[in-house]
């Protein structure tokens, strides 16, 4: 014979489970009788989920031995309840009561709790719990119990709502960041519920979600970045967090200033140009097929003819430039006598002319010297600062200044030739200038004394006199 408690319900051809072998009863059913002339059983521990139609039931064995009381005994659990709103919002004011189903006295006092910690050790006999002005670390689980019993009430959880706070901006990898690096942007933000992330380049949105992948970086990702997180409480940026991609010099050229024409004797100067981060501080300068460097720094002068280029270095790699062509054209020999003859007939022009132009460079006027001393001004700054827009203005004003010197030399030599009134005197100067004949041999003191003398007069004669103010 098998006795056992079973409970509801009771379902026509199903057998019923004895509960001392039910997962849920074996470990809080205890028999108290010996199963024969007492069943009695005691279950501990008892919850809402007990409340059930109990019934016994015992089998012999014989054929239709089955029986079941009925009816049944019914069992009713009465328990504490937390009763709260599902959410509030941060700065709301909360009020959360413990409901009880038994009779109390008028002199139950209440105990809260939050996440399974006592609240406060105040005993209260009021059985609600006022929350002004919530905040977001009031969110738990909340429960409560009467003083004097050991149930406590099934936990609630109080969920705050609030917009997003705390917006932030981590790197990953922090450090300098490389052409090619994989780069990845984290938005951190505290809300509830979780914030819907957008993320900005400057004002343009580039990307959405918490993280944001870049993957081989290249220059043109630098820039200020930030996130914006919203949900339907507000929203809130975070501070911009620059990315500064380094990378090696590229798009190296070679800047001239003037035509690569030059004369023997003087110099041309080649300026080494590139983008790079940071900036390139050491430039080599290369004679093309010479193994050796000529030179260094970010200018050259090149006082030869031949190709030459640039290589231009940071940490992070070097680039050359393509090469650029310097011309140097013979110097003009003039014997002594035609040039003391020709000093002295410029020390007279001098006298009339306060004009500082100079044998080498006779069209070099005083604009175009205060544009050259602009330019190297410009220049010198631009080294110093390795700013783009003082390298812009640079390249403008050596531009204007290579268009003003060309437009001069061409007006001077056209004043030159155009200077002539016929075509012996024009070959006369061409001859003078080219293939200067060798200094005579009877060349005395007195010959050069008058030459001297006629040429001085020939010249004055050319200009008025000066007019006088009687005072």
């Amino acid at each position: 014979m098998k006795v056992f408690w079973t409970k509801g319900p009771i379902l026509r051809g199903v057998e019923l489970l004895d509960l001392s072998e039910d997962p849920e009863y074996s470990q809080r059913l205890q028999y108290l009788g010996d199963k024969q002339q007492n069943c009695t059983v005691r279950l501990s521990h008892v919850t809402l989920k007990d409340s059930h139609m109990y019934y016994f039931r015992f089998i012999t064995d014989k054929a239709d031995g089955k029986w079941i009381g009925d009816p049944g005994v019914t069992l009713t659990v009465t328990d504490l309840q937390v009763e709260s709103p599902e959410r509030v919002i941060e700065g709301d004011s909360v009020n959360l009561r413990c409901k009880s189903s038994c009779a109390l006295t008028d002199r139950a006092t209440f105990i809260w709790y939050r996440n399974s910690q006592p609240l406060t050790e105040r005993r209260d006999r009021n059985n609600e719990l006022l929350l002004q002005s919530v905040r977001r670390e009031d969110s738990g689980r909340y429960s409560c119990a009467v003083d004097g019993h050991t149930h406590i009430s099934p936990a609630v959880q109080l969920n705050v709502m609030y917009p997003p706070k705390n917006v932030s901006v981590s790197i990953s990898p922090s450090g300098v960041i490389v052409e090619g690096d994989s780069v990845t942007l984290n938005c951190i933000s505290d809300s509830n519920p979780p914030a819907e992330i957008n993320w900005f380049k400057g004002g343009t949105i580039v990307g959405s979600g918490r993280i944001f992948n870049i993957s081989k970086i290249s220059s043109d990702d630098s820039g200020e970045y930030k996130c914006k997180s919203i949900n339907e409480y507000g929203e809130k940026y975070s501070d911009n967090v620059t990315l500064n991609v380094m990378y090696p010099p590229r798009n190296v050229s070679v800047l001239m200033s003037g035509s690569g024409v030059i004369v023997e004797g003087d110099s041309v100067t080649l300026n080494c140009i590139s983008d790079s981060n940071p900036p390139a501080l050491n430039f080599s300068w290369f004679k093309e097929n010479e193994t050796s460097a000529v030179g260094s720094g970010q200018s050259f002068s090149a006082l030869q003819s031949g190709r030459f280029y640039c290589q231009a270095h940071n940490q992070h790699g070097s680039q050359r430039s393509d090469t650029v062509t310097v011309s140097v054209k013979g110097s003009l020999v003039i014997y002594i006598s035609i040039g003391v003859i020709c000093g002295a007939a410029v020390i007279i022009m001098m006298l009339f002319w306060p004009a500082r132009a100079t044998p080498s460079n006779p069209w070099l006027s005083e604009v175009l010297r205060e544009h050259r001393t602009e330019l190297r001004a410009a220049e010198r700054k631009w080294h110093k600062s390795k700013d783009t827009s003082d390298l812009s203005m640079y390249k403008s004003l050596l531009s204007s200044l290579s268009v003003h010197v060309h437009a001069a030399k061409s007006s001077y030599f056209h004043n030159k030739i155009n200077s002539s009134s016929n075509t012996r005197s024009l070959f006369k100067t061409f001859n003078s200038l080219l293939c200067p004949p060798p200094p005579a041999s009877s060349l005395t003191a007195d010959d050069f004394a008058n030459f001297f003398t006629y040429k001085t007069t020939t010249i004055s004669s050319q200009f008025s006199a000066p007019v006088t103010t009687r005072l």
